[in-house]
């Protein structure tokens, strides 16, 4: 079997676990996903999308552009595009106007909303704004009078935002506000000055569960709703994370399946939040030291797979070598070790490949399988 088929091997059983921790007859909706060719060469490919939600199950999505070479202007033909993918998925895809605030903003969302779309999506970094820009509060203000959500970039790449954020959501009582990738830019603000507010939400597209579980202790768990970011974040990983992190932190079955789905979906269908809970008392990590190693030596070999190096300082193997260390934790090491080691295989596989697409779908795959074992070396209490 070939790194790349043993990947493949272990990921499909990742699949199986995860529809076996899945709440039975749970609603599953992705609050962010993403349809097209970014201009920093990842593609979202309409088939692939609407296969893998129906290989998980998941029923509907929302859904918009990247930040398309064919942009210009205002975003039209990529928004165009949207609500055509829109269209032909039958509903299933729920479509979002991205705007440019240089480029007539205000005219291309009413012209995407009279046409079909539900909702506004807004990416501070890519479009070069920021969070006092005097364009945006009519753009609120029309998101309000529609009634539709405004999804806006909450990830890396940014100064702080809470403040201005939070100017605009109370000037504009009852808009609908999702922020992207748990609001890791500016957490702590975004929590301090948002939690409790009606109307929003933060979507659960990150890379660690160590920023969910932060999350979960500072805001309601009715204001969590799960995301991947396809197609830049992936099935099991993205559905796995949100899941063990929310029961690792103390969901009740409720509130799991409130972030699993059923909150994307009332704000979909314009339905009233769900009522807001208490933040969940998580004041530390609890985890076996090794796995707390295996973690840093991780986060040391990721950046260098995203940009897809070679692992010059050797951090993968030391994570591996940290794997084999028995320390009390047999089953969960031995599941660490095992999508490690594939994962480094695929990694020296990678950079000896002449094709571009295998060498990018050898990262991948191998950046899905490090990301499986953080999550098992983060979520393993001691």
């Amino acid at each position: 079997m070939t790194p790349f088929e043993k990947a493949q091997a272990l990921l499909e059983e990742y699949e199986r676990q995860l529809r076996a921790e899945l709440p039975e007859g749970a609603y599953l909706f992705d609050a962010h996903t993403h349809l097209g060719h970014d201009i920093d060469g990842m593609v979202g490919d309409y088939d692939e999308l609407m296969g893998i939600l129906d290989r998980h199950g998941i029923a509907r999505a929302f859904v918009f552009c990247m930040d398309e070479h064919d942009r210009e202007p205002a975003f039209t033909v990529p928004n165009d595009r949207t609500l055509a993918y829109a269209k032909r998925s039958g509903g299933r895809l729920v479509p979002f106007a991205r705007l440019d605030l240089r480029q007539r903003p205000l005219e291309e969302a009413r012209r995407c909303l009279d046409r079909g779309a539900r909702g506004i999506k807004l990416h501070p970094r890519a479009q070069a704004f920021t969070l006092d820009d005097e364009r945006l509060p009519p753009i609120f203000e029309l998101a309000r009078e529609r009634s539709v959500p405004i999804l806006i970039h909450g990830g890396r790449g940014l100064p702080p935002i809470a403040e201005h954020l939070e100017r605009l959501v109370r000037r504009y009582e009852g808009v609908r506000l999702i922020i992207a990738h748990a609001g890791i830019a500016d957490m702590g603000n975004l929590a301090g000055r948002l939690r409790g507010l009606p109307g929003v939400f933060f979507d659960t597209s990150v890379w660690s569960a160590v920023d969910l579980l932060d999350l979960y202790r500072q805001v309601a768990p009715e204001q969590v709703v799960f995301a991947t970011d396809y197609p830049y974040g992936r099935l099991p990983n993205a559905l796995l994370t949100a899941l063990r992190t929310a029961r690792a932190a103390g969901f009740d079955e409720a509130q799991l399946r409130g972030l699993l789905g059923e909150s994307a979906r009332r704000i979909a269908d314009g339905e009233p939040q769900l009522p807001l809970s208490e933040p969940k008392e998580l004041r530390a990590l609890s985890q076996p030291l090794t796995f707390a190693r295996i973690h840093q030596y991780i986060s040391m070999a990721v950046p260098m797979l995203w940009m897809r190096q070679r692992d010059g300082i050797g951090a993968l193997g030391l994570a591996v070598n940290a794997s084999r260390e028995r320390n009390g934790y047999l089953e969960e090491a031995e599941r660490i070790e095992e999508l490690l080691v594939t994962a480094e295989e695929l990694w020296r596989e990678g950079a000896e490949v002449v094709s571009d697409d295998e060498r990018v779908a050898a990262m991948r795959r191998a950046i899905q399988l490090v990301n499986l074992a953080d999550l098992i070396a983060i979520t393993t209490k001691a």
